[in-house]
């Protein structure tokens, strides 16, 4: 019997953790791009992103939220050491933990932490070489892990070569129009792609290519602009503080960011926010004073009410589905959502609740 051949719309993180679940269930996948997969220049939030494998302030989401966030890290753990067995490439993959600065609610976060086994410890800001303007009272969550997605999108990208996944790039679609059954998409360029399946896996430009289809889907982009250091002594763990995070990367380089613009698809930089960045980073360490900002660029993550994504088939059109809308949490989500897609996909019942991740009618 030949294998399902489906095709899936956007080379992110999350399309490709949905092509390699694909694979595992033994389906033919393509994988349509409209840039370069696993290019650093695309102004997608798959390698723009800071990494950190957990969801900032969980306390704060709601349980389909934190569903799909639940396993991943140690999912992460694994695959970068079958990556790195299979493919030679680094992840970068590591347990740095993770140094949450006032002002939060503590209460909150540490009985969430509790009830989610989660290791927590309340601790002074300043006995991890940090400096807090809003008080000493901090909490270190130790077992937080970050992976690094320019690595790990080169990583993934070479093991989906390595298991025969076609890779259409710089390959743009037409949006949608109503149909009851999809057998062929075209592009820009008036090409007619045909598969079993779809699947729309491509962020903030879900919206764009689905409106006519999925009106009430509730997509949009919206920007984050980070800053790159190189310090003479780094970090050694991951820090929080109201909204924006350093992360020491293992080679010596820190990333400081992030912000959340409402701007279109506009993935350009700007001046003030580079200052804005700065002073934040400064005033939790201010040994940065004076020091290069080496880069500073942004990504563009696929806005979403409440954090939540859509994942699921289509309402109307058979044998198209969806997976997107992850906004800041593509990376912590993507395991386990592209889990429930395959399953949903392959006929199969999945192990996590698909409901509350429908697609609105």
């Amino acid at each position: 019997m030949a294998k399902p051949h489906t095709m899936i719309i956007g080379g992110g993180i999350v399309g490709c953790m949905t092509a390699m679940e694909l694979i595992h269930k033994g389906h033919r996948v393509t994988i349509v791009e409209r840039n370069q997969i696993a290019s650093q220049t695309s102004g997608e939030s798959s390698w723009a992103g800071g990494g950190i494998i957990f969801p900032l302030l969980p306390w704060q989401y709601s349980e389909p939220v934190n569903a799909l966030t639940k396993h991943s890290a140690d999912f992460y753990r694994t695959l970068s050491q079958q990556l790195a067995q299979e493919t030679g490439l680094p992840t970068d993959f590591v347990q740095s933990g993770f140094l949450l600065l006032p002002k939060f609610d503590i209460d909150a976060a540490q009985s969430w932490c509790v009830r989610n086994e989660v290791s927590v410890q309340p601790v002074k800001a300043s006995a991890f070489g940090v400096q807090s303007s809003e008080g000493e009272n901090a909490l270190w969550l130790p077992t937080v892990c970050q992976i690094r997605p320019p690595y790990l999108m080169q990583a993934l990208r070479k093991w989906l070569e390595q298991h025969q996944v076609t890779m259409l790039e710089h390959t743009q679609l037409l949006p949608l129009e109503e149909t009851q059954q999809l057998n062929e998409w075209q592009t820009t360029s008036g090409e007619k792609l045909s598969a079993d399946q779809f699947v729309v896996t491509s962020g903030a430009w879900s919206f764009d290519l689905l409106k006519a289809t999925s009106a009430k889907l509730n997509i949009k982009p919206m920007r984050g602009q980070i800053l790159l250091y190189q310090p003479q002594q780094n970090l050694e763990q991951m820090v929080y503080k109201e909204g924006f995070y350093m992360i020491p990367r293992l080679d010596g380089y820190l990333l400081a960011g992030s912000t959340l613009e409402d701007v279109g698809f506009d993935n350009g930089v700007t001046e003030a926010v580079r200052e804005e960045l700065r002073m934040k980073a400064e005033a939790i360490m201010p040994e940065l004073k004076g020091q290069a900002i080496i880069k500073h660029w942004s990504g563009l993550r696929p806005g979403t009410p409440e954090n939540l994504p859509t994942i699921g088939a289509h309402p109307t059109i058979k044998n198209l589905y969806l997976n997107t809308g992850h906004f800041r949490y593509g990376l912590t989500m993507a395991p386990a959502s592209a889990k429930l897609i395959a399953a949903i996909i392959s006929g199969e019942s999945p192990t996590l609740d698909a409901s509350p991740y429908a697609c609105a009618h």
